[in-house]
């Protein structure tokens, strides 16, 4: 286990310089995870943050990594306001004086007093936190830096400073949140949507469809509403779009590759489309194999048009041939090729992004996919596809039933009211607490008219006349917690009764589709029937294939798939380049701060006036609910400064030293 020398957190100090534990506290000392290493053989010497310090290597210079963490401060100052502007640059130089062992402009007395002025007064997070672990070192371990200062020169010490926040360590993929909401605040969409850029390629569809993790995170719930983060995200997605598009081509490639650099990426979904865009823009040559007629994946067949307009995800898949990579469409793995027929093509790398596209039955009797009225979550949503686009004509009629409680759930019973059902039942056996759907999808399901029957779990399919006719249901209760707080659900006895429809959807889950992969290929599944994977760079069994998505991690969220796509880009960039996967400095600091929850939950530090974010237009239900035309319009260029002005820029800095200079990636 780690052990801390002395340091401050959360207002406890922690000081056991003489061996005698913390003689300053009665607190146990912090049970640090993962922290004794920060790279190979390359050992922590101390940690800063917004909430204090940690000390493990007494012989830290305590002025030098003040230095460094005011130093990053101050390097990312808005400059907004006058307290952190000026007081992170009056830090940075009084500190980096003493550092140099020369005379500082600025006591100790004086450095405190306006690095608490700063914490008080700053308008957002940085300000408001970065001087926090200086303000404990000052007033709980001011001999340390007197001390210091009376050896003169500080020795050099290695390390790193990063800066985040809450929402964007809540993203997959990291985006930096507050930065694309400043450009909107600044009148700059395009450079808005450059922030987003850098880590994907489907800003529209994802400002359409993200289930919006970083405004789970958002920091000012605490006073009112999250940020509309989202909402922000497909206004500056959709002002550069028509005459006002973004131009892609070749020349955004600094170091174009040699012909033979080639990559295979085996599907066209949102994380195939994600890892073929950073492998281009690395100046690879990119084919991407999609059995399907269009790119898209999941998103082109999965949600719905009312939800993603066909032409908006198709218009930034066609990003990938603007940067001169091609889809090679109608060609399915394992039926058209193999992996070892990739790589004796030339290919240098494979990435697998076939993602889950076969159905999970309801495992009752009286089930039989071939059963005319019986139709898979993903069956049934391909159909809806087809309708939308003029392939087939599909129509329903009568009652239908959906089993499932996650977004495909959601997207059939809304599909299905739109093609024609007199009425749609949503059947899930647990609580709406418990549904993995997205609340804002419930919520639109709930106003377009569908029932919903909670705590409710098909026994048996009941079919007449040689087609489905009902299903026979049961209510269920919550069962005790078991030792981790968790409840699960147990069916209630005398409470069967039959529920008629004429079309069952079993919308339960998907699978990688059968077939798709042999054992002669070399990739091994787990133990959910996913392609396991290596977590930190998504390499499988065989070398040289990555593989990301839902075919990897199972069905989950577009953002999920594209931050995928992003890792094995990476990844395969460092396969091919060096023959292993390097060490990422960044990727390795954001473990530590999850792992032991070094991002604080806590609220606003100053006043914050309250204003309730802006919600984008909606078709009303009674009309949308008839057509597959888009629910959700573009919030107005004023309605987007003024939910800009709401995000509080909640940065929070934190820096290690380390004992040697960290490895570098890639």
């Amino acid at each position: 286990m780690t052990e801390v020398s002395y340091g401050v957190w959360d207002g406890i100090v922690y000081d056991n310089r003489d061996g005698a534990g913390p003689i300053r506290t009665n607190h146990p000392f912090p049970m640090l995870t993962n922290f004794e290493t920060f790279d190979e053989h390359n050992r922590i010497r101390a940690f800063f943050g917004d909430r204090g310090f940690f000390i493990f290597d007494p012989s830290v210079s305590l002025i030098d990594a003040l230095w460094r963490q005011m130093d990053e401060a101050a390097d990312q100052a808005c400059g907004k306001c006058t307290p952190c502007r000026m007081g992170t640059v009056l830090l940075r130089d009084a500190l980096g004086a003493l550092r140099r062992g020369t005379r500082s402009q600025l006591g100790l007395d004086d450095i405190e007093m306006l690095a608490d002025q700063m914490t008080a007064t700053s308008m957002c997070g940085l300000g408001q936190t970065c001087a926090r672990a200086l303000l404990a070192a000052l007033r709980s371990f001011r001999e340390v830096i007197e001390a210091e200062i009376a050896r003169g020169p500080q020795p050099e010490q290695h390390g790193l400073a990063y800066m985040t926040a809450p929402c964007i360590e809540a993203c997959p993929s990291r985006i930096n949140v507050p930065r694309y909401i400043d450009y909107i605040r600044d009148g700059k969409p395009a450079h808005s949507l450059g922030v987003i850029l850098q880590k994907y390629p489907m800003a529209a569809t994802c400002g359409r469809v993200c289930v919006r993790f970083c405004e789970m995170a958002c920091r000012r719930k605490f006073v009112d509403e999250a940020v509309g983060i989202k909402t922000l995200k497909r206004y500056v997605a959709d002002q550069q779009s028509g005459p006002n598009a973004l131009a892609f081509g070749r020349e955004l490639i600094s170091q174009p590759r040699g012909a033979d650099m080639r990559v295979a990426v085996v599907g066209a979904g949102p994380a195939g489309v994600s890892c073929a865009y950073h492998l281009l823009l690395h100046g690879y040559h990119v084919d991407i194999l999609e059995a399907m007629d269009e790119p898209g994946g999941m998103a082109a067949i999965g949600i719905p048009a009312y939800r993603l307009p066909k032409h908006v995800l198709h218009s930034e898949t066609a990003i990938i041939t603007e940067l001169g990579g091609r889809f090679l469409f109608g060609r399915a793995l394992g039926r058209d090729f193999s992996i070892d027929d990739l790589f004796a093509r030339g290919y240098r790398a494979v990435f697998l992004a076939i993602g889950c596209q076969q159905g999970i039955r309801l495992g009752v009797p009286g089930e039989d996919p071939g059963l005319p009225g019986y139709k898979s979550g993903i069956g049934f949503l391909l159909e809806v596809h087809d309708h939308v686009a003029g392939l087939r004509n599909v129509a329903l009629e009568g009652e239908v039933i959906v089993v499932g409680g996650g977004n495909v759930a959601m997207d059939c019973a809304r599909s299905a009211l739109r093609m024609g059902a007199d009425k749609v039942h949503v059947v899930y056996r647990r609580t709406r607490e418990d549904m993995p759907a997205d609340s804002e999808e419930v919520e639109a399901a709930i106003a377009e008219g569908i029932v919903f029957h909670f705590l409710t779990s098909p026994v048996r399919i009941v079919a007449e006349d040689g087609q489905i006719a009902g299903i026979e249901v049961t209510d269920m209760r919550r069962t005790a917690p078991d030792g981790h707080g968790r409840r699960g659900v147990e069916p209630l006895g005398g409470t069967e009764r039959i529920m008629p429809c004429t079309t069952l959807i079993a919308a339960i889950g998907q699978q990688v589709r059968k077939g798709c992969l042999t054992p002669d290929d070399g990739i091994k599944f787990d133990r959910w029937n996913c392609v396991a994977v290596d977590p930190v760079d998504l390499a499988t069994s065989r070398p040289g294939v990555f593989a990301g998505g839902d075919c990897a991690s199972g069905p989950s969220t577009l953002i999920h798939a594209m931050s995928n796509g992003l890792k094995a880009s990476r990844s395969i960039d460092d396969w091919i380049r060096f023959g292993r996967v390097m060490f990422q400095p960044r990727t390795r600091m954001r473990q530590l701060l999850n792992d032991n929850r070094m991002l604080a939950d806590d609220a606003v530090e100053v006043p914050v006036k309250p204003q309730y974010r802006v919600h984008h237009p909606e078709l009303d239900p009674s009309v949308r609910r008839q057509m597959f035309e888009e629910v959700e319009q573009t919030i107005s260029p004023e309605q987007a400064y003024r939910e800009a002005k709401r995000c509080m820029r909640c940065y929070r800095t934190y820096s290690v030293i380390t004992e040697r200079a960290i490895a570098n990636g890639a």
